[in-house]
């Protein structure tokens, strides 16, 4: 006798054996108990989640005939009368199933319908399943929607798709929609226990849970993944084989990736992606994988009262690693997983796709706590210099207690030319430290508060914007700072977002600082910043802005349009030309 393979010889029989479509099953069933019925049904969801199942049970459900013959309607079909038996075998003449991949057509159609004038042969209704049905073409769909809008009594439409945004809106309108959803992999572990030990086949619960991941919601996959599984494992399922024929990285390599994003160790990266090459394991798994893993640190960092609640035996290493990793950390890193994914594909080599995607995190984070950027911004006091591009002499005349003047130009910094911003350096002078001066003036919205030192770094960093001295992520870090304090040898900023505060980019705009004459070490703090140049210039726009709608407002044209004509002025379409 030749094999049934499992997907086959378990599929269910009866709504009871249904599994994770409970939402379904309770509908179906309470329609056929309180007799209910709709003329047409359609079934949506992914392959193997139970479509053509349900059909099959509705239509033993519609024309069981009990186990003395004298049944009716039910919810729960025998399973054993002549209907129910060659419903589940095919040959029953009152149930028909029609493949609409392979039978798209009109003519199809047409020849399915002619058969709806007979009343049925055997049963007490005739079923006309059309699995796929998104496949029809338009003229097929067209031809079925007079009898599936009023069909016979003894007549009931099943369709099935996995489209249903392919299926015109004139036959979703004529029929009782049910979506059924992908099942949980739990669901999956769960039923795949129970086929398996009523096969009598030994199974390590670890290789049950890979083949519910891979299976991604589909019960018909998942118990065809089970029978190549135990031909591979000569009959039994464990983890490695398992592990081995689905190509999946083992968890270990996982924790080791994340640990070492974590700590900032590129070079563990690079080494653990080499293995996961030498090895044959799939760069898609092993970003599958952190996902997963990063999904349960994220739970963990949000729901700490979650830690003391899990049987996974990783559980200990991800509460590890959700406590060494910051939670925005394991946000950027969880969707950077997700998308890289999709770049795999675009490479010529998916594993070095796979180490870009995960240096990519460190390439945005912070290389040291604060305390430690601190210290390695400062020199050694050996190498301090003092901040004077001046001569000595013109240094000297001025009093070392003096008030910092703003920096005075002919013209705006902005309209300075390159050349000229390059070759001329900044008249400076030593001065003492100084903190930031209680606001004097608010010039624009709340969020702005005007200091004297914000004044002075707004227009040095205008000065290197102009000569193109700085840009990118440098420019944005000076755009976003403010100037809390400065002495002769040291400028202390503040920034509210620690994405901007990276070493390579703080080193480059002290660089710039330098060139341009100031040479001063930068010390950045992170903090509420309330005096920026990216502030300032946003209220400058805005009182441009505000200055250019009065001028149209004001202007005599306008204004005798308005009261004439009644015109009115859009509001948003006013827009600056310079």
């Amino acid at each position: 006798m030749s094999y049934l393979v499992l997907a086959r010889k378990y599929r269910p029989r009866n709504f009871t054996e249904m599994v994770g479509q409970e939402h379904v099953v309770q509908a179906l069933t309470n329609a056929l108990v309180q007799q209910r019925l709709h003329h047409a049904y359609l079934f949506t969801g992914t392959r193997g989640v139970g479509k053509t199942t349900v059909s099959r049970i509705l239509a033993k459900s519609l024309n069981c005939q009990g186990t003395d013959g004298l049944g009716g309607i039910t919810a729960e079909p025998c399973g054993v009368c002549q209907a129910c038996k060659d419903i589940d075998s095919g040959r029953f003449v009152d149930y028909t199933e029609l493949d609409a991949a392979s039978n798209r057509g009109v003519d199809e159609v047409q020849s399915l319908l002619e058969q709806a004038v007979y009343k049925p042969v055997q049963g007490r209704f005739k079923v006309f399943m059309i699995d796929e049905v998104h496949m029809l073409t338009n003229t097929a769909f067209n031809a079925m929607l007079k009898t599936l809008e009023e069909p016979p009594e003894y007549l009931k439409f099943v369709l099935a798709t996995t489209d249903p945004q392919k299926v015109p809106v004139t036959v979703l309108s004529r029929c009782l929609q049910f979506n059924l959803r992908p099942m949980a992999p739990e669901t999956v572990f769960e039923h795949l226990t129970k086929v398996l030990a009523q096969e009598n086949l030994p199974a390590e619960p670890m290789a049950l849970q890979l083949l519910a991941r891979a299976a991604r919601g589909s019960m018909r996959d998942a118990l065809s993944l089970a029978d190549q599984a135990i031909a591979f494992g000569s009959g039994q399922l464990q983890e490695a084989t398992v592990r081995l024929m689905l190509g999946s990285v083992d968890r270990s390599h996982v924790i080791g990736l994340i640990d070492a994003l974590a700590r900032g160790d590129g070079a563990s990266v690079v080494a653990i992606s080499e293995g996961l090459r030498l090895n044959g394991l799939s760069a898609a798994s092993a970003l599958e994988d952190m996902s997963m893993v990063l999904q349960r640190m994220a739970v963990l960092q949000a729901v700490p009262s979650a830690a003391a609640e899990s049987d996974d035996p990783d559980h200990q290493e991800m509460l590890r690693l959700s406590e060494a990793m910051p939670a925005d950390e394991t946000q950027l890193l969880y969707s950077l997983c997700l998308h890289g994914r999709t770049e795999l594909g675009l490479a010529p080599d998916e594993y070095a796709a796979l180490t870009m995607v995960l240096l990519r995190l460190l390439a945005f984070k912070p290389k040291a706590h604060q305390a430690q950027e601190v210290q390695q911004v400062q020199a050694p006091a050996a190498q301090k210099k003092t901040l004077a591009t001046a001569p000595p002499s013109a240094a000297a005349a001025q009093p070392a207690t003096s008030s910092p003047k703003p920096l005075a130009v002919d013209k705006p910094a902005v309209e300075l030319p390159v050349s000229e911003a390059r070759m001329a350096p900044i008249q400076v002078k030593n001065l003492p430290v100084r903190q930031a001066s209680e606001p004097t003036e608010r010039t624009a919205p709340k969020v702005l508060v005007v200091t004297e030192e914000g004044h002075f770094w707004t227009q040095t960093v205008r000065q290197l914007v102009a000569s193109e001295a700085v840009s990118a992520l440098v420019r944005e870090l000076a755009l976003q700072s403010q100037l809390i304090a400065r002495d002769t040898d040291q400028w202390h900023l503040r920034i509210d977002s620690e994405s901007l505060n990276q070493g390579t980019a703080r080193e480059r705009l002290q660089a710039a600082l330098n060139s341009a004459g100031y040479a001063v070490k930068l010390v950045v703090e992170i903090g509420k910043v309330t005096d920026s140049p990216a502030q300032r210039n946003a209220a400058d726009l805005a009182e441009k802005q505000k200055a250019a709608e009065d001028l149209i407002h004001s202007d005599p044209m306008v204004q005798a349009m308005v009261e004439n004509f009644g015109a009115k002025i859009v509001p948003g379409t006013i827009k600056l030309i310079s």
